[in-house]
């Protein structure tokens, strides 16, 4: 803007905020509201004379009449050479467009962008400000803080994708907010991870019963592009009562995470239920922790070994097969069992390393065999959802039998049912696993989301019933049942079957009288060492 007060040149953002055409003339008369000219115009002549940058509120005109709050910032002066006079340069910043993304910015910090629930920084917050205003006050005061992390939810996410992830959780969030009461706090904590705040709750057994009632309300399942999705969620609780005596000098952070505690703990013992926070679970917690690194450690220690469990053919009991089951030789603990490393493996990811070692050491070890003249027979190995979930699955499988030099038609894997959810990548896995000349098979049969559709479809070479369906066959209906419709249903579909936890003699006659085609557990043998199971193959071989 000249000194003449008139417009020498603008840029679109200003043209757009007025509402004019680029070559329409412009005067500080015709976008500032008069009442506020002589003011402009004071601060306009003060820069001009002493060369220091100036910000005023004004009101400014757009083209169509109405006023605008601005904020003007007028720069030093300089020379307008076409013009041959001087001038200032002037930044407008529409007052409203100002406010307006501060209090977006204010929202964004403080709620979730998705779901619209306040987020961990509003909830941590608010719990502070409960505790602040009842000392203040020298009330007494009863907060519970649950926290609740949705099982499964990876697998859900990582199988339909992140799109169909988010739809479900923004159901998940609407459906407890119905259970919250106006004056508690819904938050969503990252994730998968909600998190509420109970203020009119006031007896541990009235916040038990409303956890009950949170994990009862996911037992509906959730409706997604007309796919019925069931969840469910570990719910972790922890309570400040002032009266109580229970837990004194807390803030949001301890609370919190004491309630995290609890909800992890859930998640140790099997998922869909709720815990009390206990100052056990803090050892628990440096446990876990404690374990995790010696697990990762004892991979490069050589602290893991494999064992195998024969598979043997029903009519001829010779060993057809046999499973790769890991073992883990802690130093100083002695044999860690399965069940304690494998979940916490799964769970911070190692799995994938972990199940590639075993993938690595299976292949190795059955060449060995092979080589020294054993009978060559294929070697089941698991593998973990995470590792079927990886992008590179078919070049890792392929490396590994490049590398030991085995035969492909002497490798099988096995997959859970949980793993064909997404039927479209599963099948072009499956079917290209099968291509390489590997084996499929369904372990645990029974106990997922069967589907006859994946049976007919997906390159199935055996089914094993899950060992929870065998171990009562003999003397619940139910069970046997559901293991001779299993056998009769493989047959149909030209699948083998295989019983896994085969006990005893009883198991073993129902399973002839059905023509099971094999048989794997402890009536035949335990998982055993190599020197063991290389035995038995060598009795086999002179037999």
């Amino acid at each position: 803007m000249s000194t003449k007060g008139h417009i020498v040149a603008t840029n679109r953002a200003f043209r757009d905020l007025i509402g004019v055409k680029e070559h329409q003339p412009l005067t500080d008369e015709g976008i500032i509201v008069p009442t506020y000219l002589p003011c402009f115009r004071e601060k306009f002549g003060q820069v001009l004379k002493d060369k220091h940058n100036v910000t005023i509120e004004v009101k400014g005109l757009h083209y169509e009449g109405y006023p605008q709050d601005w904020f003007v910032h007028i720069h030093q002066p300089l020379d307008f050479e076409q013009e041959q006079e001087t001038g200032c340069v002037i930044y407008i910043q529409d007052h409203y467009a100002k406010r307006h993304m501060a209090e977006e910015i204010h929202y964004m910090s403080y709620y979730d962008d998705m779901t619209g629930l306040p987020n961990r920084r509003k909830l941590m917050q608010h719990i502070n400000d409960l505790l602040r205003m009842a000392k203040e006050k020298d009330e007494s005061i009863y907060i519970s803080v649950l926290y609740m992390d949705i099982d499964r939810f990876k697998r859900i996410n990582d199988t339909f994708g992140p799109d169909f992830g988010d739809m479900l959780l923004l159901q998940i969030a609407e459906r407890l907010l119905r259970k919250m009461n106006p004056h508690d706090v819904l938050a969503r904590m990252e994730g998968d991870e909600f998190a509420c705040v109970l203020t009119t709750v006031k007896s541990d057994q009235h916040v038990a019963e409303q956890a009950r009632q949170l994990l009862r309300m996911m037992d509906e399942p959730f409706l997604l592009r007309d796919i019925p999705v069931h969840v469910a969620m570990s719910i972790g609780v922890t309570i400040y009562s002032e009266d109580g005596g229970r837990i004194q000098q807390e803030d949001a952070a301890s609370l919190v995470k004491k309630a995290v505690s609890a909800m992890s703990k859930v998640k140790e013992q099997g998922k869909n239920s709720f815990l009390f926070y206990t100052p056990e679970m803090d050892v628990v917690s440096l446990e876990r922790l404690t374990l995790e690194h010696e697990m990762r450690n004892a991979l490069l220690n050589n602290e893991y070994e494999l064992y195998y469990q024969p598979q043997v053919e029903m009519n001829t009991e010779r060993i057809i097969g046999m499973e790769a089951l890991i073992r883990w030789n802690h130093p100083h603990k002695g044999r860690i069992p399965p069940g304690e490393f494998i979940p916490l493996a799964e769970e911070s990811g190692f799995i994938v390393t972990l199940g590639e070692w075993v993938l690595e050491q299976a292949c190795i070890q059955n060449k060995r065999w092979q080589d020294a003249g054993l009978p060559p027979i294929p070697v089941s190995v698991n593998l973990s959802v995470r590792q079927f979930e990886q992008k590179n699955l078919m070049e890792v499988v392929q490396e590994v039998l490049r590398r030991t030099g085995l035969p492909p038609q002497y490798l099988e894997l096995e997959i859970t049912e949980t793993m064909t959810l997404d039927v479209d990548r599963a099948s072009k896995v499956l079917s290209q696993l099968k291509q390489m000349g590997v084996s499929i098979s369904i372990d645990d049969f029974g106990t997922g989301y069967s589907s006859l559709h994946y049976l007919k479809n997906f390159p199935i070479h055996r089914l094993k019933i899950d060992r929870s369906f065998v171990r009562d066959l003999e003397h619940d209906p139910n069970d046997a049942a559901i293991v001779s419709a299993i056998i009769a249903l493989g047959h149909t579909m030209n699948i083998h079957v295989i019983a896994e936890g085969v006990e005893n003699t009883g198991q073993l006659r129902f399973l002839q009288e059905h023509a099971c085609d094999e048989i794997q557990g402890y009536y035949f043998s335990p998982p055993i060492p190599v020197p063991e199971i290389e035995m038995m193959l060598q009795d086999q071989l002179v037999s």
